[in-house]
């Protein structure tokens, strides 16, 4: 298993390398399914596993599902052997009155076991969420007034809006500050500055890269590593292949929170997920626990 580019060799101190106690950060699930019966009940199956954390993406309420047919490809030296490749889902509007939001969030916080993370992502960093920005903000609005545990606010948001949802949520929800990059990540010298400037947005600061292989992952470990050792707590990570690399190597590079699912399949490396009973093993195999 690579751990580090030479590069990144270079910027480690020779002392870094003796044993220091570690601890584990968070795990996070975040929850799949396109309704509140379906993400409750991924919410059991996570609870189960020996999740920390869940996270609901308020904004998948407002999309359904498209499974994809399956598609069968031939092996390259044209023997009659197949084999299925993944189809990644396509997702389909829904009106915004198509969605009870209070029903739901009451749906929510009574049927869910864990602290919970709600996220209602915009399609400018990914999301689903069809309606506009001020409509976005009111979810957000009431999702911090259902006296939820955590709330996902992008740092993008326009300053003050996100100002007065950060009031709103006083001390009782902690807000996880997000920023997801539609490109690979730039420099890591670039992205550590970011996150220092950027590192009172929120209790926890989320940053998220498209990944495309192993040169994309060992920036985000490069930036991961320079950062351990920051008051600042941090959640570093990448979509695409190689994204997991923090997330499997997140106690040795001191992160805060990792997103895993309950999803299963050889897929699951290419979109830089991990499965959370596969995350926990991973730790038990390199003696992070």
């Amino acid at each position: 298993m690579i751990l580090f580019s030479e590069k990144t060799l270079g910027t480690i101190k020779r002392d870094s390398f003796l044993p220091r106690a570690m601890s584990l950060p968070l795990v996070c699930v975040t929850l799949t399914g396109c309704t509140v019966d379906a993400m409750l009940k991924d919410a059991a199956r996570a609870t189960a596993a020996g999740a920390d954390i869940v996270e609901v993406r308020l904004d998948k309420l407002w999309v359904i599902e498209q499974e994809p047919e399956p598609v069968e490809v031939r092996n390259s030296d044209s023997t009659d052997t197949r084999r299925s490749t993944y189809v990644a889902p396509t997702y389909l509007q829904q009106p915004i009155d198509s969605v009870d939001l209070d029903s739901s969030l009451i749906s929510f916080r009574t049927g869910i076991e864990l602290p919970v993370i709600l996220t209602c992502r915009p399609e400018r960093q990914g999301g689903h969420y069809p309606g506009s920005e001020k409509d976005r903000i009111a979810v957000l609005s009431k999702a911090i007034k259902s006296g939820v545990s955590w709330i996902d606010l992008e740092i993008d948001i326009d300053t003050k809006e996100r100002k007065k949802l950060v009031k709103l949520t006083g001390d009782s929800t902690k807000i996880i500050a997000s920023n997801h990059y539609d490109g690979p990540p730039s420099s890591p010298e670039d992205i550590v500055e970011e996150i220092l400037d950027i590192s009172d947005s929120g209790d926890i600061i989320k940053f998220v890269f498209n990944t495309s292989g192993k040169k994309d992952a060992l920036k985000l470990f490069d930036v991961a590593w320079r950062t351990k050792e920051s008051e600042c707590k941090l959640s570093i990570m990448g979509i695409g292949a190689g994204g997991d690399w923090t997330r499997i190597h997140a106690p040795l590079l001191n992160q805060n929170i990792v997103y895993t699912t309950m999803e299963n399949g050889w897929h699951l490396a290419q979109q830089g997920k991990i499965n959370t009973s596969d995350l926990q093993t991973a730790w038990k195999l390199l003696e992070y626990n």
